[in-house]
């Protein structure tokens, strides 16, 4: 999960047994593990130009219930 990743947690389809990573909130994921996962990195999308991000918190509960909705677990 990345605020840099170009495609949205809504267009994934999440299986069980699929991990999330997430960078500190501070600076995020290392450049080199989005490229390395670039077909697989996802963002949340804002709305609005320079929007910010959420906090990892709550990053972490969109992701991690979306994930959950999908798999039925």
């Amino acid at each position: 999960m990345s605020t840099k990743a170009p495609r949205s947690h809504w267009d994934a389809v999440f299986h069980a047994g699929d991990y999330l990573v997430f960078g500190p909130e501070s600076r995020g994921l290392p450049e080199s593990m989005l490229k390395e996962h670039a077909d697989t990195a996802l963002t949340i999308p804002m709305p609005g130009e320079g929007a910010r991000s959420l906090n990892l918190s709550t990053a972490i509960a969109v992701v991690l219930y979306e994930g959950l909705r999908q798999t039925g677990i």
